[in-house]
């Protein structure tokens, strides 16, 4: 089956700067760089959707200096990543409980979904400020709210924070752990797995190959038989 959708889980940001003796938020700065080397390495290889892990519901438990310099990151490298990623047919969208990050991260999130809307050659879905089982709960409470008696998944599907993305055909985890850590858990059902020991701002375009050999090698079988 053609690989059109690969989701990152990017860790080992501030491992990779403790190694190098800098604080943790150079690590996260590195990090944001290498999502745009990813993107436009994944386009090149004619990968549609991709999904990159940038902040959990989990993550609110760092400290308060961490948390603010990753949401001040985005609000102040976007329109950077913007100006490059734009003329190479990149789409923009966000996924998560983007409201709870603040009013200033919502506003720059949607005004950037709408400037790249038309954009069609690879979609680019942020994660921020989420978490598969609020992502789930989530649905159910509009569900719910929709007064269904009953559903089918085809029906659950549709109240996804972004249903019309596909799911990930393949899960790539930088920096060892192996473990999805509450990241899109309903999608990732029969996702390939691929666990590497690189950390984030170290991933190659060697080791994103290595991970697409990998992918390729294997049989989906979805359950049934070949």
């Amino acid at each position: 089956m053609k690989l059109q959708h690969i989701a990152f889980i990017m860790d080992g940001n501030g491992r990779w700067a403790k190694k190098r003796n800098k604080p943790r938020v150079y690590g996260h700065l590195k990090g944001a760089y290498k999502i745009e080397e990813v993107v436009r390495w994944c386009a090149q290889k004619g990968i549609k959707y991709t999904t990159f892990y940038a902040f959990s519901t989990e993550n609110w438990k760092r400290p308060k200096s961490e948390i603010d310099y990753i949401f001040g990151l985005l609000t102040n490298k976007i329109s950077e990543f913007y100006g490059r990623m734009d003329k190479e047919g990149v789409k923009l969208v966000f996924s998560g409980r983007l409201r709870e990050a603040g009013e200033k991260v919502y506003s720059v999130c949607k005004e950037y979904e709408e400037k790249t809307k038309n954009n069609d050659r690879i979609v680019v879905n942020i994660a921020l400020n989420y978490g598969g089982r609020a992502e789930i709960i989530d649905a159910i409470n509009k569900i719910i709210k929709e007064g269904y008696s009953s559903i089918d998944e085809g029906t659950f599907r549709k109240y996804l924070y972004k249903a019309d993305i596909p799911d990930p055909d393949l899960i790539i985890r930088t920096s060892g752990e192996k473990r999805l850590s509450n990241f899109l858990l309903w999608q990732s059902a029969y996702s390939e797995l691929y666990f590497t020991e690189v950390l984030w701002p170290d991933f190659s375009e060697e080791e994103l190959d290595k991970a697409i050999e990998d992918y390729n090698k294997r049989q989906r079988r979805f359950g049934g038989i070949k």
